[in-house]
């Protein structure tokens, strides 16, 4: 298989990086994880995939079950046209007492409320039976799956997520672009041939702007978000020199480049100006559900994939905010940033509506809605601007458009759309009649195909040679009181992502091998200690020191123990 797509850019080594250890090194981290239906098997992707596994080959007749959820998933993000008759065909080989594949776990009166609103195909018509189906997996079957190799297996996978990551885990390409503290590049994971974007955050630099508390704050945010519209964080570690944010990577531009750069005029046309205004706020909805205001929503922000999909980027002005608490910062971009804010009064996530408004109505007008393109006007102008003077609409705009962009851009966040329900304020804006094409659950579910694909072969960014160097930082000295804020940061991989990527390139299909007819493999035998490595046939060569993930080590060994004690407090959930 050496030659296959499926090992493009993977290491020679990759299958020694990624070897299993003997499951006696990996028993312990049993105690240390979140043992929940909920969490190893709902939000994470390998174990998802493992008792799925488990189920069909060991356990058939549970397999049903989680087939009725998978159809379940595949009915929510159908289209409207289509969804009455899957409806049926559902109701029919599921629900009903007397089909063939019933779903025997379902109370009566499910049954009956699905069968009196059949008709109406809504899109929620299942989710009673769902949570239903769920709720049994989570007692016996996870239970039985608990003690199975698969489990095991799972556990190993663990193991491996949790690994040390340095510079050599990854290969570096070329410069994409600047950040706030030093440079963005391509690199590479050596084991899997995956490509990501290195966020390198120069400790220098850092500490001379005194922006280890910033740095970390957008660290932690990144890896508490889970959205396919907020760019995610795979890896976190560092160097002699530098932190480096691995990010998901976005080789089609920036949302700024496609308005000014890449047609006959600027702007897009209103239905392309929808989708990516749609994709936002799916992003701001999921940072506010979260209780985080973004505070930096601009076209420079917000990236295209190799798909056309668009993501939220750049968290460095992000923020937490307590239920019920409220912050103050004049914190943002001059002319997107609120009246609130420009201010200095209290707010939440009102600052975030009012700069996707901005967003919108510079993607349909091809300008900034306080401020022209490369106009020299000092900050207070802008500023006096975005606090008195009402926003023009050119032709360009729908009635629908210039509605939404009006009621987003409204001066007093009181008035203001999306302002009324607090972290759930994205609800009222999808219900605005500018949105009203959008099937938000396909569109979440990142099935929508988007209105423009960017080219595999183009560079949708400037030229390396236009990218301007960093000045070299004197007069900062790095010294041992900085250790323990590099500690909280150098956390190596991010669960959900590093999962996904093992999926994504196939190491995950190639690697899940078990013995012969359904059996454990050798390393997952706890009785069969595995061999020490062979030192060679010639008794004067250099002895190699037995690996790490070879060794056996008892499961009841205190040492380790003790080792597994001490990194509870960090293991990642």
């Amino acid at each position: 298989m050496s030659g296959t797509d499926s090992n493009k850019g993977k290491s020679k080594k990759w299958k020694k990086i990624l070897q299993f250890p003997h499951i006696s090194q990996c028993v312990d981290f049993k105690p240390l994880i979140d043992m929940k239906y909920s969490y190893v098997i709902d939000q994470q992707p390998i174990g998802r995939l493992l008792f799925l596994q488990f189920c069909e080959e060991e356990r058939q007749e549970f397999h049903r079950y989680n087939v009725f959820l998978d159809s379940i998933e595949k009915y929510e993000i159908e289209s409207d046209e289509n969804r009455l008759e899957l409806a049926k065909i559902l109701y029919d080989r599921y629900i009903r007492r007397d089909a063939v594949n019933a779903v025997d776990v379902l109370s009566e009166d499910m049954i009956v409320r699905c069968r009196q609103q059949l008709d109406s195909a809504h899109r929620e018509l299942f989710t009673d039976c769902s949570t239903a189906v769920k709720t049994f997996l989570a007692g016996r079957p996870f239970s039985l799956f608990e003690s199975s190799m698969y489990f095991h297996r799972f556990l190993q996978w663990k193991w491996l997520e949790r690994q040390t990551v340095t510079y050599k885990t990854f290969r570096m390409y070329r410069v994409l672009g600047k950040g706030g503290f030093g440079e963005v590049c391509a690199c590479q994971v050596r084991a899997t041939g995956k490509m990501y974007a290195c966020k390198k955050l120069e400790k220098k630099r850092i500490k001379k702007r005194k922006g280890e508390a910033m740095v970390l704050i957008e660290k932690q945010i990144l890896q508490k978000i889970n959205s396919k519209f907020v760019v995610s964080l795979a890896y976190a570690y560092e160097t002699k020199d530098a932190l480096c944010l691995v990010l998901t990577i976005m080789n089609g531009g920036d949302l700024k480049f496609h308005i000014y750069n890449m047609g006959s005029e600027p702007g897009f046309e209103i239905s392309r100006a929808r989708f990516y205004a749609a994709e936002v706020l799916c992003g701001l909805e999921h940072l506010h559900v979260q209780g985080i205001v973004y505070r930096d929503c601009k076209p420079e922000n917000i990236l295209l994939d190799d798909a056309g999909h668009v993501r939220i980027s750049d968290l460095g002005l992000a923020m937490e905010i307590p239920e019920g608490e409220s912050v103050r910062g004049r914190v943002g971009t001059v002319g997107y940033m609120a009246p609130e804010v420009i201010d200095n009064e209290k707010y939440t996530y009102s600052t975030d509506w009012f700069s996707f408004g901005c967003l919108v109505f510079e993607m349909i007008e091809g300008q900034a809605p306080f401020r022209a393109r490369k106009e020299k006007v000092k900050r207070e102008v802008v500023d006096r601007r975005v606090k008195e003077e009402q926003e023009k609409y050119s032709h360009k705009f729908t009635e629908e458009a210039k509605l939404l962009c009006k009621q987003l851009l409204k001066k007093s966040p009181k008035s203001r759309l999306g302002c009324h329900y607090g972290r759930y304020g994205a609800r009222e804006v999808k219900q605005h009649d500018f949105f009203k094409t959008i099937n938000w659950k396909r569109l979440e579910a990142g099935v929508e195909d988007p209105p423009f694909l960017p080219d595999p072969h183009a560079v949708y960014a400037k030229d390396v040679l236009d990218i301007e160097q960093f000045s070299t930082v004197k007069g900062v000295n790095l010294d041992a009181t900085d250790d323990t804020f590099y500690s909280k940061f150098n956390t190596g991989s991010v669960s959900i992502p590093w999962q996904n990527e093992m999926i994504e390139t196939g190491c995950y299909k190639e690697l899940n091998v078990f013995g012969p007819n359904k059996t454990r493999s050798p390393d997952l035998i706890l009785d069969l200690m595995p061999e020490p490595e062979k030192t060679g046939c010639f008794p004067f060569s250099r002895r190699k020191t037995q690996s790490a993930r070879s060794k056996p080590v008892p499961i009841k060994d205190q040492c380790f123990l003790n080792k597994q004690n001490k990194i509870a407090d960090e293991i990642s959930s």
